[in-house]
């Protein structure tokens, strides 16, 4: 066991994040707390933690790809994830094994190279395919015993930021990529 800033992470976690070059993030119940708020007028609203996009643009400047995979269509993911620079962005996946395969043939890379992080049945099919599965900390049960690690943090509120750190941690680029070496 490694202790980090989050808690005790096993080394073969740290080992399998090591050799990550994507990190593939649903959107509801990851980057989402998962509640869809409804305006009276069809209007649909989400809160993003600041804490997660600045994970994502550290693992960005590190070189490590960021991609999204959910269910849902949402013009607020698309504005979202192209400001914090992400490229890859699949909406509207009953199938997420679909967008999973066209992103390892775009990206010429291997399932062992990419993680993936969720917290429902619907991420399992990827989960089950990824080099590094990760459950965040209030995912579904068959989620959390399907993962090879669960987040301390819940979804919403930065577990893609501390999923991010693992990630940074295990290349050894983690005071670069937040900018803090001296």
């Amino acid at each position: 066991m490694i202790n980090t800033l989050y808690g005790p992470i096993p080394q073969e976690i740290l080992t399998k994040a090591k050799t990550l070059k994507l990190l593939i993030c649903d959107i509801d119940g990851v980057f989402s707390d998962g509640r869809v708020y409804m305006g009276n007028n069809g209007e649909e609203l989400k809160a993003f933690h600041t804490r997660d996009g600045f994970g994502v643009k550290s693992l960005l400047n590190a070189g490590i790809e960021v991609a999204v995979i959910t269910g849902r269509q949402s013009t607020i993911v698309t504005n979202r994830m192209q400001g914090l620079g992400v490229k890859h962005i699949y909406q509207g996946q009953d199938n997420k094994v679909i967008a999973f395969n066209m992103l390892l043939e775009k990206l010429n890379l291997s399932p062992e190279q990419v993680g993936y992080i969720g917290d429902d049945v619907i991420d399992l099919p990827v989960m089950n395919l990824c080099g590094l599965s990760v459950a965040v900390a209030d995912a579904h049960p068959l989620v959390k015993k399907g993962a090879d690690f669960s987040t301390s943090i819940r979804g919403g509120f930065g577990a893609v930021r501390e999923l991010a750190d693992l990630i940074l941690l295990a290349k050894g680029v983690l005071d670069q990529a937040h900018g803090t070496s001296v």
